[in-house]
């Protein structure tokens, strides 16, 4: 994104490195991606459909009620994360509309990918209210760390605890996978650690002022982060009859999750199915891991997104009426006296 001159320098040119690495992943990421719909498709005509049919068919009101809840309290909570980057930043949008705009992308992030809901619709959202765009990047931003940050804490958790049991195609041993957990734990920490030790410390990065959150809202994002996860476990966990432990339920939901976003398909269709089919096949019934998949999806994924239009349409007919006349500028007392204050943005990214 653009940002304001004043508030940047020229960017340097980027590495040899990075433009071959950013060549490879254009055509690395689409062929991992075709290779795992592949896997799906020649798989197709082996799963129970059937079975999915008559195991979707079985699960009570109640229990739907009590899924889409969980999803619902999920996406709500997903909101905060932007509040996270209000209260860091300081800028002046209310409260609801920063949670709303979140939230909204939140659901088309799901669906359509992160370039066009978690990326392209934030801004799109943020600029229509007044925001600038390095103000729209540092949330979005911190947004993305607090998400993976809470993920690394919880699947640390998971490896560390020796709650997954990694299959033995993987080719990694128990005690590698609780090494890689302590790692992944003690990097949420250090994260932790940095926001208190170097607190009103200013970092100079491709030409902007980087500053890190405070340590207290270092520990909130974990929290809200850590708890979103345990929600979108939870809500497969009662759609699997609670037949299979709830930390594997979750540690599985964690990879399908991983997979997912490093395969460039919208919604991760067909990633979710594979994942559980291939890690949770042998504990649970085809047809009924596949009615599990195929209600969470629609839970989870679809009600929400007509959820997430609603809020977008209402998003935009608000600003078409409240179109702010100078962009909004973070609250500080440097802008106050008209001088351009320091940006303050995440080091963590996803």
């Amino acid at each position: 994104m653009n940002t304001h001159s004043a508030a940047i320098a020229d960017v340097p040119a980027p590495a040899a490195g990075s433009t071959i690495w950013q060549r490879c992943r254009r055509w690395a990421l689409p062929l991992f991606g075709i290779a795992v719909l592949g896997l799906l498709l020649s798989r197709a005509h082996k799963i129970d459909w059937a079975g999915a049919w008559q195991a979707l068919q079985r699960y009570s009101p109640l229990l739907l009620l009590a899924v889409l809840g969980l999803a619902t309290a999920s996406h709500a909570l997903y909101g905060c994360f932007d509040l996270i980057g209000k209260r860091h930043l300081r800028h002046r949008l209310p409260y609801w509309r920063t949670w709303a705009i979140a939230v909204t992308s939140y659901a088309f992030n799901l669906n359509l990918g992160s370039l066009v809901g978690g990326i392209a619709m934030r801004a799109r959202l943020y600029a229509r209210a007044g925001l600038d765009d390095a103000t729209v990047a540092q949330i979005v931003g911190l947004s993305l760390a607090t998400n993976w940050l809470g993920y690394g804490l919880l699947a640390g958790g998971l490896f560390a605890a020796g709650a997954i049991v990694p299959p033995s195609q993987a080719h990694i041993g128990e005690g590698t996978l609780r090494l890689l957990g302590v790692a992944m734990i003690l990097l949420a920490l250090a994260y932790v650690a940095a926001c208190a030790l170097a607190r009103g410390r200013e970092w100079r990065f491709r030409g902007r002022r980087l500053q890190l959150p405070a340590a207290r809202l270092a520990v909130v994002q974990l929290a809200l982060s850590t708890t979103n996860w345990a929600l979108m476990g939870a809500a497969m966990y009662l759609l699997l009859g609670q037949k299979v432990p709830y930390g594997t339920t979750l540690g599985v939901l964690l990879a399908a999750s991983i997979v997912g976003v490093l395969t460039p398909i919208p919604a991760g269709l067909g990633v979710l199915e594979a994942v559980y089919l291939a890690l949770l096949s042998g504990s649970v019934k085809q047809g009924a891991l596949m009615g599990a998949v195929l209600a969470y999806r629609a839970l989870y994924y679809l009600l929400p997104l007509a959820g997430g239009l609603a809020l977008y349409l209402f998003l935009e007919r608000y600003a078409a009426n409240h179109s702010p006349q100078t962009p909004e500028t973070p609250e500080t007392p440097e802008a106050a006296e008209g001088v351009t204050p320091p940006l303050r943005a995440p080091v963590a990214s996803a």
